[in-house]
């Protein structure tokens, strides 16, 4: 077992996403054994395991000597059985929990888009469904992070945020385990094709030509929805960024997350000198996306982070 888990992890540390899957496969039982004996049957146990496999996409570079892979692997088991432990237990385990390890752990962005298995993670995050990759894109790549936040954007309760994220996490371990060798789409590439997309979109909008922007990226019966429950077509969107304009408030684009019928952006909202607290510090565009164009944008002002609480 040695020698292959040493040829196993060499594979996985270069972006081999089958040999990483066949690794977790391998040590699974050892990894189940530890999460039950500190949690018991049942779905927290299990839990602490598919949370280890997926912090191991990010981590598994950090492996310094490949026989002890499986030790390693029991050891995230472990700490996150702990985490679960210590959590007030009215909580569902539901999160993943892609944190829970020592504080040099990566951000989630960065546990779920560093390192050569990045095109692996952006295929399986493609190959969710609309609702759990909605909610894993909001909780993992943008400022509306929160429960909360993530539910009032969907339009569902925090109860079935946490239950999708659970989701959305077992589907991406189980695709580890399974996965075969395959080649996938450049993530980088097409993550490069919709930040200039998007900066395009943003300077043009800045200049007051918005009402080109909605032609050229919107569906002709898109809709607009904006925070305290207006919603409106394509013309009431233009005359939002236009009254934005006149009133001096400017947008900086600053964050893009892109899936296949999900588009994201993040901006700066840059207040007129006058008067500084005209408006929130930024803004979310959350866009559904129809054959490639916008048929649905809610636009969402995110709290900061550090207001919050999980």
């Amino acid at each position: 077992m040695t020698d292959d888990d040493t040829d196993l992890v060499r594979l996985a540390q270069t972006g081999d996403a089958a040999a990483l899957g066949a690794l977790l496969s391998r040590h699974e039982a050892g990894m189940r054994a530890v999460g039950i004996s500190l949690l018991g049957w049942g779905p927290e146990a299990e839990d602490a395991v598919q949370d280890a496999m997926v912090v191991a996409l990010s981590r598994i570079g950090e492996v310094r000597d490949p026989t002890a892979v499986g030790p390693w692997l029991r050891a995230i088991v472990r700490n996150n059985a702990r985490m679960a432990l210590r959590r007030p237990r009215a909580i569902p385990v539901a999160e993943p929990e892609w944190l829970a390890l020592p504080s040099d752990t990566p951000t989630p962005e960065e546990a779920l888009d560093r390192g050569a298995l990045r095109d692996w993670v952006w295929h399986a995050i493609g190959d969710l469904s609309e609702p759990d990759r909605l909610v894993t894109l909001l909780r993992y790549y943008s400022d509306a992070s929160s429960y909360d936040q993530i539910a009032a954007l969907c339009d569902i309760p925090v109860g079935t945020v946490r239950s999708r994220l659970n989701h959305a996490r077992r589907a991406l371990a189980a695709g580890l385990r399974t996965s075969a060798e395959a080649a996938h789409a450049d993530a980088t590439a097409a993550a490069d094709a919709r930040w200039r997309e998007g900066r395009d979109a943003i300077d043009a909008a800045m200049r007051g030509d918005f009402d080109r922007v909605v032609r050229d990226l919107w569906s002709p019966d898109a809709q607009m929805l904006v925070p305290g429950g207006a919603r409106g077509d394509r013309d009431f969107a233009v005359r939002g960024m236009d009254k934005d304009l006149s009133d001096g408030v400017r947008q900086r684009l600053r964050n893009v997350v892109a899936s296949r019928d999900v588009l994201i952006w993040e901006t700066d909202l840059i207040s007129p000198p006058d008067d500084p607290d005209h408006c929130p510090p930024g803004a979310l565009w959350l866009q559904r996306l129809r054959n490639g164009r916008v048929r649905e944008l809610r636009l969402f002002h995110p709290s900061p982070a550090h207001a919050l609480a999980a």
